[in-house]
Parts: C-alpha cells; sequence; structure tokens
C-alpha cells in the first residue's frame, strides 16, 4: 500500500504540480541575463529549443515514471534507496526542462500522462524480472538519453546559453546513474532488448517534439 500511495502521490507531483528543484538550474549559472538572451533569439530559434526542451522534459517525466516503478518493486532496501535517490536528482532535470520551456515560451507534451504511464509499466515489468535486469534497464536507458542529449547539445541555438547548459549537466547526471547501475550489479540486456527499447524512444521524442 505504501508504495502505490507512493507512486500515485509521485504521478500527481509529476504531471500536475510545478516542479521544485533542490539546486540552482545551470541555466541560472550560465546565462545570467538569461531574458536578455532568450530575447535575443529569433522566432525559429525560440520553437527549436523549445521543442528540443520538451522532449528533455518528456524524458524526466519517464524518468520519475521508471525509477518510481523499480523502487515499488524491488525487496533490495539498498536498491530501492539507490533508486530513490537518483529520481530525486531526476526532479530536478524535470524542474530545469519545465523552467526553459516557460522561458522559452513553449509547452509540456500534452501526452505527458501516456508518456509516465508507459514509462511506469515498463519499470514495473523490469523490476519483476529481477533487480539485475531492472538495474540493466536503467543503464541501457542512461545511455540513450546521453546519447540523445548530446544530439540536442549539437542542435540548440549556439546562443542559447542557458539551455545548453542544463542539457550538458542532464548529460553528465545520466552518465554517472548508468554507471552507478553498472557498478551495483546490472546485467547487459540483450540486442533485441536494447533495439526495442531504442525504437521506442524514437517514437516517443519524434512525437513529443511536436505534440
Amino acid at each position: 500500500m505504501d508504495s502505490l500511495l507512493t507512486a500515485a502521490d509521485t504521478a500527481l507531483r509529476t504531471l500536475f504540480a510545478n516542479p521544485k528543484a533542490a539546486e540552482e538550474s545551470p541555466a541560472a549559472l550560465a546565462a545570467p541575463a538569461s531574458e536578455q538572451t532568450d530575447a535575443a533569439l529569433s522566432p525559429e530559434e525560440k520553437r527549436l529549443a523549445g521543442a528540443l526542451m520538451r522532449v528533455n522534459h518528456v524524458g524526466e517525466v519517464c524518468a520519475q515514471a521508471l525509477y518510481t516503478a523499480q523502487a515499488a518493486v524491488t525487496h533490495d532496501a539498498a536498491l530501492r534507496q539507490h533508486l530513490l535517490q537518483a529520481a530525486r536528482e531526476e526532479l530536478d532535470h524535470l524542474a530545469w526542462t519545465r523552467e526553459r520551456i516557460d522561458a522559452l515560451g513553449a509547452r509540456p507534451s500534452l501526452l505527458n500522462p501516456l508518456w509516465f504511464a508507459g514509462a511506469f509499466a515498463i519499470g514495473l515489468v523490469a523490476a519483476k524480472v529481477s533487480d539485475r535486469v531492472s538495474l540493466g534497464f536503467v543503464v541501457e536507458t542512461e545511455n540513450q538519453v546521453s546519447a540523445h542529449l548530446q544530439s540536442h547539445l549539437q542542435r540548440l541555438p549556439a546562443q542559447d546559453a542557458a539551455s545548453r547548459a542544463v542539457v550538458a549537466r542532464m548529460k553528465d547526471d545520466e552518465e554517472r546513474h548508468a554507471a552507478n547501475a553498472r557498478a551495483a550489479g546490472a546485467v547487459e540486456l540483450p540486442p533485441p532488448a536494447r533495439a526495442l527499447m531504442r525504437l521506442a524512444a524514437k517514437l516517443m521524442t519524434t512525437t513529443a517534439h511536436f505534440v
């Protein structure tokens, strides 16, 4: 029951509340005059940056769902704390990306409830198999997210220092989460599973770019 209540609370906070970061956004440190910087972006650049940050925000919605589901299933208290700590760090990412979406005059994905539900279901399935498979799923997910964020660093407008700082910090954190999961005993997922995850991620990111 406690796990169910925690999952429901996470879903409501992720989808409907205004997320609060525990740490100041890298955007504020990289571009103290971010409002002026954003105003200097052309309409096309703002639309592109807003769409990319919407995609990144969707990834953080999915991260909250994934880690919450995995923490709810595992019987290993240490692993549960590991997953919940990662979720808390991802909450900062959720807040930072939402801040950039708002600053760029964009909006979150209209399909966020669907993304959350799908990621939660996948997390439950992975965790039900075994803790090591669950951790393997974390490794592969974070590796793919890191590669995805790297592509965004190449596509974001050069003068959008605020968004670029957020994405760069997120990339570092995702790589650390993958390394931690690997050190905790993750197994490598088979190639078909990794390919299916890439296909699902492609569908999600392509859709979230526009919707």
